[in-house]
């Protein structure tokens, strides 16, 4: 199993500037590929990888892109590939069209493979570099690591960051188990599950308002003033990210080691987020995140994870007696069914999801709803057996 291991390094000057000036190229020569490419699609032409590639290299006989040639070639080549896959994933209608990387929004990174590092007792040298970087090895590789390829990054906050994608021998199936659990994702909890335990959500730092409110005041432009706020402002989104994904690994991997089956909700959190009133807390319980670290954990250590029709009404069916109630209002976070079962709203649901999940595979409904499927139905829809008489 391929794993991915992240790691803090402190640059030096001539290093920083170095990695900044490939992370401009890598922007550039992606920009000028996508442009092309839309171009020739728009006369009905298709332009592939080598295609582009070797635009690269006309590029860089160019006077004017000439500075191309001032750092390594493969993360310009990684730069094209990545292309390639976004504009595969287009045609495959799973994502959409590519975008042009910004200069101040989008991410800076820069990829590099074998032929462009070199790692040796423990020490990463890049191409175009004379040292080492310094890296702080909070954590060891897998022994007799070899990375296949490296990325380096930069975050909003100035943090540089080291990814090393290696084989990790350690990732084995855990022994099976007949536990299973429902999750419910809330906005106070995240997330409830059916046996009735919570997880609060990270808190987030007063002092995110505190300085964001410095850098509304400062004067909109690129002055000096504007950038420190701006810095400072990352920073304390940083620590809140870091919290959160400390939080969501720890969860994450205690569900997955103890249950064989994890079902959740398969929720449209990118329609939900549209919602101004709860776009903020939906963003904060990081529902996208949680389901990702749930389904490659689960992939690795031999596990499954089942996702139930978003439109079934758990909050609604009381998970005594099967009964639905016709409104329940999001305020209302107890209930009492007319069998006389008083519910918590979070738990019963849980409960409800995990029971229609485990359903589903018996049924034969689709663990992700479509909205034409060939076969099986939702396990919402499905119909009681008729018992003979």
């Amino acid at each position: 199993m391929k794993r991915a291991f992240r790691y803090r390094f402190y640059p030096s000057d001539a290093q920083a500037a170095e990695l900044s000036r490939t992370f401009g190229c890598v922007r550039k020569v992606y920009n000028l590929a996508l442009a092309a490419r839309t171009q020739a699609w728009a006369r009905q032409v298709r332009v592939n990888y080598n295609q582009t590639s070797a635009m690269l290299t006309g590029w860089k006989k160019t006077g004017e892109l000439a500075y191309l040639n001032e750092v390594s070639s493969v993360p310009l080549q990684q730069a094209l590939r990545h292309l390639q896959v976004a504009f595969t994933n287009f045609f495959a209608k799973r994502a959409k069209y590519p975008r042009f990387k910004s200069r101040k929004k989008s991410r800076r990174s820069a990829e590099y493979t074998t032929s462009a590092f070199r790692f040796r007792d423990g020490e990463l040298t890049l191409a175009k570099m004379a040292e080492p970087l310094d890296i702080v090895w909070s954590r060891p590789l897998p022994e007799g690591a070899a990375p296949s390829t490296v990325t380096v990054s930069q975050d909003a906050a100035g943090r540089w960051y080291v990814s090393l994608l290696c084989e990790d021998p350690s990732v084995q199936p855990l022994p099976a188990t007949g536990a299973a659990i429902g999750i419910d994702a809330g906005l106070d909890h995240l997330p409830t599950l059916s046996t009735g335990r919570r997880s609060p959500i990270p808190a987030t730092s007063a002092a995110t308002a505190h300085a964001q409110r410095r850098l509304a005041r400062k004067a909109k432009g690129d002055g000096a003033n504007r950038a420190k706020a701006r810095l400072k402002v990352a920073r304390v989104y940083a620590r809140i990210a870091d919290r959160r994904r400390d939080h969501l690994h720890k969860l994450t991997t205690r569900l997955v080691r103890e249950n064989q089956t994890i079902v959740i909700e398969d929720l449209a959190v990118r329609n939900m987020v549209k919602n101004a009133s709860l776009a903020r807390a939906i963003s904060d319980a990081a529902w996208s995140q949680l389901r990702s670290m749930l389904e490659y954990k689960a992939q690795w250590y031999g596990r499954e994870v089942i996702a139930v029709d978003r439109w079934f009404p758990s909050s609604k069916l009381c998970s005594a007696c099967g009964s639905l109630q016709r409104k329940m209002p999001l305020h209302v976070r107890t209930w009492t069914c007319d069998c006389g079962t008083t519910h918590d709203r979070d738990v019963n649901a849980a409960k409800n999801i995990l029971a229609v999940g485990l359903t589903a595979p018996v049924c034969g409904a689709r663990v992700r709803p479509q909205r034409k499927t060939p076969g099986g139905q939702s396990a919402t829809k499905q119909k009681p057996l008729q018992r003979e008489p």
